[in-house]
């Protein structure tokens, strides 16, 4: 697994001054910036934050072990990615940063894609996460209503397990805790697209 050390360039003083309404990620050389998500998007990220953090963050119910972030800002080498959940085993957790960003690669990650957003967090950011050593990445997409399990194995990932509308996840690395997929989706009739 590469660690990286913090990059301060003109590309990251563009992404600083980005008003607060965007979110900026730097890949590749490229910056990205995008709104903040929509609310399909922000429910199925909260949701799945509350849903995992009792068990395996707070150890009620679960093993613990475990610390989150929600859109914590990551420096992986020349790339600045911010996934909508980033997780640590406490073994690992930078305690020690002091700073907005972490540059140690989280050992979990969930990604929740929108129309804006999923070509880049499937095909350019899942292989800078593999570079990097996230053991386990999750895909959530709020519109098709599916979670796709991604398992880091000899710097490749494969796709494990997938679900899809409501039903019940138990997936690496937290198979200690079942959990309806369905809690993660809008009540009503949520719009057609977001961002």
């Amino acid at each position: 697994m590469a660690l990286s050390k913090p990059v301060i360039t003109d590309l990251y003083a563009e992404l600083v001054a980005l008003p607060a309404n965007m979110v900026g990620e730097i890949i590749s050389g490229t910056l990205y910036a995008h709104p903040r998500p929509a609310r399909p998007h922000g429910r199925a990220s909260s949701s799945l934050t509350a849903e995992l953090f009792t068990p395996f963050d707070r150890g009620r119910g679960g093993p613990g072990g475990w610390i989150f972030i929600a859109e914590h800002e990551l420096h992986l080498g020349a790339h600045i990615v911010v996934p909508d959940i980033s997780g640590w085993t406490v073994a690992r957790y930078p305690a020690h940063e002091t700073t907005s960003f972490s540059v140690v690669p989280p050992d979990w990650l969930c990604e929740v894609t929108s129309p804006s957003t999923k070509r880049i967090d499937r095909f350019q950011k899942l292989p800078i996460y593999a570079e990097y050593g996230v053991k386990h990445c999750w895909y959530v997409d709020p519109l098709e209503k599916t979670l796709e399990v991604f398992i880091l194995s000899d710097s490749v990932y494969t796709l494990g397990p997938a679900f899809a509308d409501n039903a019940q996840v138990t997936a690496p690395p937290f198979e200690a805790h079942t959990f309806d997929l369905d809690v993660l989706w809008e009540r009503g009739n949520p719009p057609e697209a977001e961002r």
